[in-house]
Order: structure tokens, then sequence, then C-alpha cells
């Protein structure tokens, strides 16, 4: 999965067992499964986002996964929304340390960011509801792209209470798609949504 980058991999394991855990980004029960659980569930995510693209990652707190698609996918151009100080930091230390650069942080919230940031892909991972989660991300993509989050078995009871929200954030085509099979012993759900364009719920800012 991570290529000739396996070694920037386990180098970002050991951030997440180490710091990450003292500083409280990650519970040390997780250790044991941040590979499988953590770390390779969000890198398969690559495989839904074509060569090349700008990618933001909202509410990234442990860099997941924003950081683990960056070293799966070093062709991703890839910003790190986190508003949490404490996380920020650690966020910034990782990617230096990593040397991941084409990957940026804000501190700040997804909605606060749209008029600045404009992608083609944006990701999340246990963020919010999609009720929540569709706001938010529909404004950063300006009517052109599309909306990837890594949820739970509950994916599509999510999309039929979000069916409203999706509409009149300028979403289309809500679905349920699965990455990592054959790789992973449980894939990775994902929910899908379209940005549509000329429905975009802010002015397009440049790229």
């Amino acid at each position: 999965m991570f290529g000739s980058h396996l070694e920037l991999a386990e180098r970002y394991v050991v951030h997440l067992a180490t710091s990450g855990i003292e500083r409280g980004l990650l519970g040390p029960r997780e250790v044991p499964r941040l590979w499988e659980r953590h770390v390779l569930n969000c890198a398969v995510l690559g495989e839904l986002i074509p060569a090349d693209l700008h990618v933001a990652d909202i509410g990234s707190g442990a860099g997941l996964p924003g950081v683990a698609l960056a070293i799966a996918r070093p062709d991703l151009r890839i910003e790190l929304i986190e508003p949490l100080e404490r996380r920020v930091r650690w966020l910034g230390e990782v990617i230096e340390d990593l040397g991941l650069t084409q990957v940026s942080v804000h501190r700040d919230r997804a909605e606060n960011v749209a008029e600045t940031i404009d992608v083609d892909v944006v990701t999340s991972r246990a963020v919010s509801a999609l009720t929540t989660l569709v706001p938010w991300s529909m404004p950063l993509l300006h009517g052109s792209g599309r909306m990837l989050a890594i949820k739970g078995r509950s994916a599509t009871e999510e999309i039929v209470k979000a069916e409203k929200a999706i509409r009149r954030a300028g979403g289309a085509n809500p679905r349920v798609l699965t990455a990592g099979e054959g790789l992973l012993p449980v894939p990775t759900t994902v929910v899908s949504v379209d940005a549509v364009p000329g429905r975009a719920p802010s002015t397009r800012a440049g790229r």
C-alpha cells in the first residue's frame, strides 16, 4: 500500500504510539491496532482519489486520514484543517519530521476557510454526523469535486437522515463506497457526495 514510502508510514506510526498518545490525540488502548484500525484504514482512501488532485482533510486530529493519505499518495496536495492548537502543533512537527512538503496545516474550522481554500476532494474521519459534516465540506469544493467521509456501519442511515442537508449544501448522488477490498480484513466504509456545479453554497475562490 505504501510502496517505497513504507519507512515513512512506520515513522508516522511511531509518532502516533508515542507523542500522539502522550498529548492525548489517541487513547493508549489504540496502540496495538494503530496499523489496521487507523493508518491502513485511512490510507486505502487513496483508491477513490484520482492522481494529482488538491485535497482538504477537515478535523484532521492525529492526521487521520490526511497524513496517512499523504504518505500513500505523494502526488496529492493536502491541506489539513484542525481547530485545536495542540493538535495543529503536533501535526506540524510530524509533517516536518516526515518531510511531507506537499502537506500544509491550517488552524481553523472548515466553515471559516471556504473563501481561501478551493479543493477537488474533501476528506474526513470521525468528525461529525453527515447532517453537520456535509455543510462544512461542500463549500470547500466550490461546486466541483466530491466529499469522501470515512464512516461506520450506520453510513446508509446517515445518508437518509442527511438528504435535505445534502441538497441545501449543493451536494448530490450520496452513496456508500468501500476501499481496501482484499487488503484489509474489514474494508473501509466511505460516504461519497458529489458537488453540483451551479449549486455551490459559497463564492468560488482561486485555487
